[in-house]
């Protein structure tokens, strides 16, 4: 379940920090704040936020890429019947 809880926010000039109460402390000395800019709404994450992924998507999209770029590659084809177990039953009858 999301926890929620009330924060104080201090301010010395012009930067703010936030007194984040027990349970809710970083196992690190630097975090990521994302601002959501369609909210305001800012997050203070282990992580970097969406907006790394929009850009790398964004730059797939650009890039000029053939249609037909690694189409012939070993994953595109159907693999070959195999016995995979054969050998293992051999084994066992010559057990026996």
């Amino acid at each position: 379940m999301t926890q929620i809880r009330k924060v104080r926010i201090l301010k010395n000039g012009e930067f703010q920090s936030v007194r984040l109460p027990p349970g809710f402390h970083f196992p690190a000395k630097e975090i990521y704040a994302t601002r959501d800019e369609a909210t305001g709404n800012i997050t203070l994450s282990l992580h970097p936020g969406s907006e790394i992924w929009d850009e790398i998507f964004a730059r797939f999209r650009a890039a000029d890429v053939p249609n037909n770029f690694m189409k012939k590659r070993p994953m595109n084809s159907i693999p070959a019947p195999r016995a995979l177990f054969e050998d293992a039953n051999r084994e066992d009858e010559n057990r026996q």
